[in-house]
């Protein structure tokens, strides 16, 4: 099944202000994470670390799982391997987040499919520091 993004919805959130929720962001500065939050950041979003660690990261506090995040979510950035996407993306329905963006290797059809059935809207497989700059944001 090959999964198509509306290039007005990557848009939108690249150029929204927005609360992300980024699953699988540590200190880890190697990880692409790190460095993906940090473009964000740069783009007048506000993060939110989320990993079992809880770590602050980028001058933002962190929270070891969606749940624990308080206040409102716009977008769940999804950075975790394609086997454990699914049950990020039902929490992220659950929080009532707004999207959900699974990034450049995560691939979850069946997670995206209920995604949208639920309102979100979906970005997979691709990353906002590439998609940004392609089109010319």
């Amino acid at each position: 099944m090959q999964h198509e993004n509306d290039p007005a919805v990557v848009r939108r959130l690249l150029t929204t202000p927005g609360r992300w929720a980024v699953v699988g962001l540590s200190t880890n500065r190697a990880r692409a994470a790190y460095g993906v939050a940090a473009y964000l950041q740069g783009h007048g979003m506000e993060i939110v670390p989320v990993h079992p660690r809880a770590e602050a990261v980028h001058g933002a506090s962190g929270y070891a799982t969606l749940a624990d995040v308080p206040g409102e979510i716009d977008v769940v950035d999804v950075f975790v391997n394609s086997t454990l996407a699914g049950g990020i993306v039902d929490e992220a329905i659950a929080r009532g987040a707004r999207a959900v963006w699974l990034q450049l290797g995560v691939v979850d059809h069946a997670a995206a499919a209920r995604a949208r059935d639920a309102g979100l809207a979906v970005v997979m497989d691709t990353c906002p520091a590439i998609e940004g700059p392609r089109l010319g944001l």
